[in-house]
């Protein structure tokens, strides 16, 4: 992998989220399009032509080109659209999207769709990531991402129509490409990537993985980085941006969703993840991931 830290790889490959389509096609003429209002992260890419991206807060337009994908990770106020000026841009029409062309030498061709980022870790993970996420064509050091962007444009080419389904498996592994670059190149990232980049909190988060089921107070977690009380409260927030407590919730209720999918009993479930009290932990899964955990073990015994 590319990052140099274990417990950075853990994360990356702890993130769990799901790829929709929502629109693959054409626009032609003087248009706009958003998804600003929604409350989802998403993600634009361009098969052919180009377009400008307008976000709110930033004077200079951007251009997006064939081979380029966005990828928008809080619900901004931001619109994509055929026009360079943000004034006319506003003023275009939403139209409706046309069949894919790869042959027109007009319009932009687009593979726009959701990302749903599941609640928990994962949702702490990207809390310390960009807002926003450009994937140039032309990037030398995303070999790896280049190739799949390929294999997206070639089954737009399918006739007689792209396969939804492959598009989003496509799409949700290009994220997890650029994202693993991301992380790698940009040293500035906050949230749950700071923590696991200091060599202090590293060491923590690293145990507080392993043995979620240990009485972790405030005072055991200062302790383990050599830092007071109070100076590790400090410390911490500043780098992640979150308390201590979230990221141990989090991290307890998310080896907790794993033991329950292996058909383990709330009971010793609970006793896994550090909870002296099954009504304590109930309460705590079920105001996390929104059932309750033996509710969430019988839907993964169904599947």
């Amino acid at each position: 992998m590319i990052s140099s830290s274990p417990v950075v790889d853990w994360l990356l490959e702890s993130l769990e989220f799901d790829a929709s389509l929502f629109h693959v096609g054409r626009y032609c003429g003087g248009w706009h399009a958003t998804t600003h209002g929604l409350a989802r992260a998403s993600f634009h890419l361009i098969v052919h032509g180009q377009c400008w991206l307008h976000l709110d807060g930033h004077e200079q337009p951007l251009r997006l080109s064939a081979g380029d994908a966005l990828f928008l990770l809080r619900d901004l106020d931001y619109r994509l659209s055929s026009a360079e000026d943000a004034v006319t841009a506003l003023a275009l029409p939403r139209v409706t999207m046309t069949a894919l062309d790869s042959q027109a030498e007009d319009g932009v061709g687009l593979v726009c769709g959701f990302f749903h980022f599941r609640p928990g870790v994962s949702s702490l993970i990207i809390e310390g990531l960009p807002d926003w996420i450009i994937l140039r064509a032309g990037d030398p050091s995303l070999s790896a991402a280049r190739a799949l962007f390929e294999l997206i444009l070639q089954e737009c080419r399918r006739l007689p129509v792209p396969s939804p389904a492959l598009l989003e498996r496509l799409c949700h592994l290009l994220f997890l490409y650029v994202l693993r670059q991301q992380v790698a190149d940009n040293q500035n990232l906050g949230g749950m990537v700071a923590l696991a980049r200091h060599p202090a909190f590293a060491s923590l988060l690293g145990q507080l993985i392993e043995q979620p089921q240990q009485p972790w107070s405030l005072e055991s977690m200062a302790t383990h980085t050599g830092l007071s009380r109070s100076a590790f409260f400090k410390r911490f927030n500043e780098l992640a941006g979150m308390s201590p407590g979230q990221v141990l919730l989090a991290l307890r209720i998310r080896h907790a969703c794993q033991l329950l999918k292996s058909n383990h009993t709330v009971e010793q479930v609970c006793a896994a993840v550090g909870y002296q009290s099954i009504a304590a932990f109930t309460r705590a899964f079920a105001k996390a991931v929104g059932v309750q955990p033996g509710a969430y073990r019988k839907q993964h015994e169904t599947r």
